[in-house]
């Protein structure tokens, strides 16, 4: 009985192995074979393998954060993009809308050390003042310039544009629109 017990377990444990693993913990795993055996160029790219999924993922959270369109507005289907540290690294997510010929466009950046950079311009009030004007959105601080596109950083680490030929009113809309709760919390 005891022996059926154990084999029961084992059974389990083996069907369950698949569900557990994925692609970025295979790539880390073949990283750290890699190291191991001494292999370094093999563990980088391993590393850079799984740093590129990782990446994607957070796009793919990024992409669900994207306001659903507003009345009156239809909306595309949600891009997202990775870019490896190469390109000062990047994952991004964005969505276009549409309504009476016009459009805006959102899209949330982050995995980026531009966008740490760029936040601290919206720290120092003097300097986000010159780039435009300093904005609430939601309870976040933003930049809107002339043109009515609308900057904010969130939690330091993600960027929020709101760009587009629509009126600044809802170029704003949309970035009200953004869960910056839940985007603070990735």
């Amino acid at each position: 009985m005891r022996l059926f017990g154990i084999l029961g377990v084992g059974a389990l444990l083996a069907m369950a192995a698949p569900v557990l693993a994925d692609d970025i913990t295979d790539a880390i795993d073949q990283a750290r074979k890699a190291y191991q055996s001494g292999d370094l160029a093999g563990a980088k790219q391993s590393l850079d393998m799984a740093s590129q999924l990782i990446g994607q993922k957070n796009a793919e959270g990024f992409a669900a954060l994207l306001p659903q369109p507003l009345s009156g507005w239809s909306g595309e289907k949600p891009e997202t993009a990775a870019v490896g540290a190469a390109m000062f690294g990047a994952s991004s997510a964005s969505r276009r809308y549409t309504k009476d010929g016009k459009d805006v466009e959102v899209r949330i950046t982050g995995d980026s050390a531009m966008v740490m950079q760029f936040a601290q311009f919206l720290i120092n009030p003097a300097i986000a003042g010159a780039m435009g004007k300093i904005v609430k959105v939601g309870d976040q601080r933003g930049i809107q310039t002339r043109e009515g596109d609308v900057n904010v950083v969130v939690a330091n680490k993600y960027l929020v544009t709101v760009t587009g030929s629509a009126a600044a009113e809802s170029k704003m809309a949309y970035a009200q629109a953004v869960d910056f709760v839940k985007l603070s919390k990735m």
